[in-house]
């Protein structure tokens, strides 16, 4: 699988850290940046990895910054992208089965490497339960992405 990643200022120490792991576990990176203290604008870094799933130059996107809420709102204006913030395995592994998530967003002011490292492991293992209810779920929130688009 290929797994884009990026991260701002806040969150790219984590990012580095996660680039390795993520290729021994077989994967293939793309690192869209940053990396330096050097503030930056996170939308410029969840734009660029949502840009490389939903052209399909990867198959996953993970984002990283303070919190992960920044990354995950912006993550989400991209139509096509379904981005969760997650900071335990449950919900890393919930948001793949229930929500066939294709980011993952994290913050690296609040969970370490050694749990983030188990988060992108259950994430990256869990497949979507192709079961009707949570299709019929996916298939509502795809509607309203083309309602509210203004390029559906």
């Amino acid at each position: 699988m290929k797994i884009a990643i990026g991260a701002d200022h806040a969150g790219f120490r984590l990012k580095d850290e996660l680039v390795g792991y993520i290729e021994s576990l077989g994967h293939q990176v793309a690192d869209m940046g940053y990396n330096s203290t050097d503030s930056v604008d996170y939308p410029d870094y969840a734009i660029a990895v949502c840009d490389q799933v939903v052209s399909g130059q990867a198959d996953k996107g993970i984002l990283v910054c303070g919190t992960g809420i920044g990354m995950t709102i912006a993550a989400n204006k991209v139509p096509g992208i379904r981005c969760a913030l997650v900071h335990d395995l449950f919900s890393a592994k919930a948001t793949r089965e229930h929500n066939d998530t294709n980011v993952l967003a994290m913050g690296e002011r609040v969970i370490g490497p050694g749990v983030a490292q188990e988060i992108v492991k259950v994430w990256l293992e869990t497949e979507f339960s192709q079961g009707e209810r949570h299709q019929n779920r996916i298939n509502k929130v795809k509607a309203l992405e083309d309602k509210y688009s203004l390029h559906p």
